[in-house]
């Protein structure tokens, strides 16, 4: 399967702002955004003129960079929230908010989306008792995920339990760090999904 094997850190500076795509590091004074907040490449620090076309193609960059999304999945999220009732763009940060690795990276259990995502294809988690290693996997209202049980040892679960409580949980999910699960009340609605993107540009770019 294809996959951005590139700096992460790279893709904040082009976004301008900081994804929270190498966990803890992008916290500490040794972020490369911290030094060099400006685009990467030759022409990193020079203007560039702000097209309605280019802002909404940003803005669509952001998003699918901070949940890990290839082009082809996010346009077929797009497609699919676009048949759903409710705001197209709100439907669609839903979609992306249920995949099951960005779930174990709320919940606290991973320090970033691509570990949580690694997590996820090595077998380590259970929905409903049933083991799933797709990251795609789209949790539903009640469902609970879980550690499966002889991975509870592994360094990142014994971390994870350590640092329960310590990043902000959002209400829709509700992590218990001491049987490592994770319950689902209900999906996530936009008022508490924090991801800093204008969703409506997405769509404004995709309806054309």
């Amino acid at each position: 399967m294809a996959r951005y094997t590139g700096a992460d850190c790279k893709r904040c500076r082009r976004e301008k702002m900081k994804l929270f795509l190498k966990g803890s590091k992008c916290d500490g004074p040794k972020c490369p955004f911290e030094s060099r907040p400006f685009p990467p490449g030759q022409h990193g620090r020079g203007r560039t003129k702000e097209t309605e076309y280019l802002l909404q193609h940003r803005e669509k960059q952001k998003a699918r960079r901070t949940y890990g999304v290839l082009e082809k999945q996010f346009r077929g999220y797009y497609e699919e929230a676009v048949t759903k009732p409710g705001k197209t763009g709100e439907v669609l940060l839903q979609i992306l908010e249920s995949r099951l690795d960005n779930v174990v990276y709320r919940a606290g259990y991973a320090a970033s989306r691509d570990m949580a995502r690694q997590l996820v294809k090595h077998g380590h988690f259970l929905v409903n008792g049933v083991k799933v290693d797709i990251p795609s996997y789209r949790v539903k209202e009640h469902d609970i995920v879980q550690v499966r049980e002889k991975s509870k040892e592994m360094t990142p679960f014994v971390v994870a339990q350590a640092q329960a409580g310590s990043r902000p949980t959002p209400a829709w999910l509700e992590p218990i760090p001491s049987d490592m699960k994770i319950l689902i009340h209900t999906l996530p609605a936009r008022g508490v999904i924090d991801t800093q993107v204008q969703e409506q540009l997405i769509v404004e770019l995709y309806s054309k």
